[in-house]
């Protein structure tokens, strides 16, 4: 069994936030509204030492307004990729020399949050 840190990509708006479109979003005083279980589930990843990226169609050049919006409501992460477009998002990983394979995908229905994810 490998004992090394998961690292878990999650996208922010729809997933962690309340999805709303990139011309309110982008609004420096925009207030992003929290998904249940958000905090507390961050919470378990990162007692448990995963490492946690987000993801983002956000533009780049919002990259200073979405740290400021994901700050002030305590969402905390070890990287943010932004500018990712809205299209669909594949991953592409190896499998280990033993043929165990060590990348796994989770669809969730937008604005229903991360609370009942096991990971």
């Amino acid at each position: 069994m490998d004992t090394r840190p998961k690292t878990i990509f999650c996208d922010i708006d729809g997933t962690l936030v309340k999805h709303d479109p990139p011309n309110i979003t982008s609004n420096p005083n925009y207030k992003m509204i929290l998904l249940e279980g958000t905090i507390e589930t961050l919470l378990e990843w990162d007692k448990a030492g995963f490492n946690i990226i987000l993801t983002t169609g956000r533009k780049e050049s919002l990259r200073a307004v979405t740290k400021k919006q994901l700050s002030k409501i305590g969402i905390f992460y070890n990287q943010l990729i932004m500018g990712i477009g809205g299209g669909p998002r594949i991953l592409i990983n190896d499998c280990k020399d033993n043929g165990d394979q060590y990348a796994s995908v989770v669809n969730l229905e937008r604005n229903k949050g991360i609370k009942n994810i096991q990971i």
